[in-house]
């Protein structure tokens, strides 16, 4: 078993529901949650929107290989209501956003997928729910 770390954002409907949702999702179609942040409610990163999100992290154990696992999250992101995943940059509001943060020690640099999450550091609302995750003795 592989363990994975995924950041979860919405800031469209039901923020909340929405990651709550895709946690449940995740857990049936990826692998089981072993840990997970408090939700915390941000702003918008990388563009302008009057819709703040709420975000977490999770930890979950999954047998799926990175591809296979890139290729699930995106398929619950559309099922909850994503038309498209941000190209160049061009962040716009979501009903739910997952990105793989990191994946045991494995590095991949793939124009479509890179593991650690390239901006993950430079994201507040990333890195203190992660933080909260790996500094837990229960983690």
């Amino acid at each position: 078993m592989h363990s994975v770390f995924l950041g979860l954002g919405s800031n469209l409907g039901d923020r909340q529901q929405q990651v709550l949702k895709a946690m449940e999702k995740i857990e049936q179609l990826v692998g089981r949650v072993v840990a997970r942040s408090s939700l915390y409610e941000t702003e918008p990163w990388g563009f302008l929107s009057t819709n703040r999100f709420v975000n977490a992290v999770i930890k979950v154990q999954t047998s799926l290989s990175p591809r296979e696992l890139l290729s699930v999250t995106q398929q619950i992101e559309r099922a909850m209501g994503r038309k498209e995943k941000s190209l160049g940059h061009q962040y716009a509001d979501r009903p739910i956003d997952i990105d793989i943060l990191l994946y045991d020690d494995l590095l991949v640099d793939e124009p479509d997928l890179k593991i650690p999450h390239p901006l993950m550091q430079e994201r507040d609302f990333v890195m203190r729910p992660l933080n909260e995750i790996m500094n837990n003795d229960n983690y």
